[in-house]
């Protein structure tokens, strides 16, 4: 069990660093249904296994959301004005999704999961960073409150945000460079708040894998992060060469089958 446990974690990581590296999009949207069917096929109680995911990508996240932060920061490529008015709301919305994750069952929450991954493939397939319907990112509450919507899905999928974040400051004429590098520190809002949630509701909950603390697995974080990191850059040399916008529509397709099974499976068993 422990050398399996140990195989899926690596492949996880290896598998959500280089699709994040070849396409630019969040490990979290891997990391998830990786790590969900992984530990169910090993054996592990599904009850709370769904919280236990979303909870462990969250703290995935931190480390490497930081890394990408603090690049992005050097170089100028994070509005700070951005950062303070979306940020507040996305703080709010991590409030209100760890909340309604604890009282939430695991059906739910990968149900709430499959509807959302569907919405963001379509979201993906639109590829909206090619239009502009504003001068200027909407000021207060406008921006607070898509922070808290931001804050609230993402929680909620154990995702950082950026898939939403980055299309919604392109769309108000951010130049792009502003809008991924806004988007990677607003991610902190997000993983680090999140993971201490949900490390609290889970601290009691039973049947889970081994170094789990709370909804938060210890022995998944030490081993998808180191390998996640290392593998990105291969992801990124590889997207240089292959045609990255038709692999991200092609990405996008099978996303939506797997949020179609997984709520065919949450309502057929």
């Amino acid at each position: 069990m422990t050398v399996s446990l140990l195989f899926l974690l690596v492949a996880t990581g290896a598998l959500a660093g280089f699709l994040s590296g070849l396409m630019g999009i969040g490990g979290g949207i891997v990391l998830v249904p990786g790590l969900y069917y992984g530990l169910s096929a090993l054996g592990y109680d599904p009850s709370g296994l769904m919280h236990l995911v979303v909870g462990t990508s969250l703290a995935i996240m931190a480390p490497t959301g930081f890394s990408s932060a603090r690049a992005h920061w050097k170089r100028g490529a994070v509005d700070k004005t951005l950062l303070k008015n979306i940020g507040l709301g996305i703080l709010a919305g991590v409030g209100v999704g760890t909340v309604l994750a604890h009282y939430v069952s695991g059906e739910g929450l990968r149900a709430f999961f499959a509807v959302a991954l569907m919405g963001l493939a379509l979201l993906m397939l639109s590829n909206p960073a090619r239009y502009a319907f504003r001068d200027t990112v909407p000021g207060q509450p406008w921006s607070g409150l898509f922070g808290a919507c931001v804050g609230t899905i993402s929680t909620l999928m154990g995702i950082g945000g950026a898939v939403m974040n980055v299309p919604f400051m392109s769309l108000c004429r951010v130049p792009m460079h502003k809008a991924v590098g806004t988007a990677a520190a607003l991610g902190l809002f997000i993983s680090v708040p999140g993971l201490i949630g949900f490390m609290v509701i889970g601290w009691e909950a039973e049947g889970l894998p081994p170094l789990s603390f709370g909804y938060v697995n210890a022995l998944a974080w030490a081993v998808i992060v180191p390998f996640s990191v290392m593998i990105a850059p291969l992801g990124a040399h590889v997207a240089h060469s292959l045609p990255v916008e038709k692999l991200r529509r092609v990405f996008a397709f099978f996303l939506m089958i797997l949020a179609l099974r997984m709520l065919y499976e949450v309502f057929h068993g």
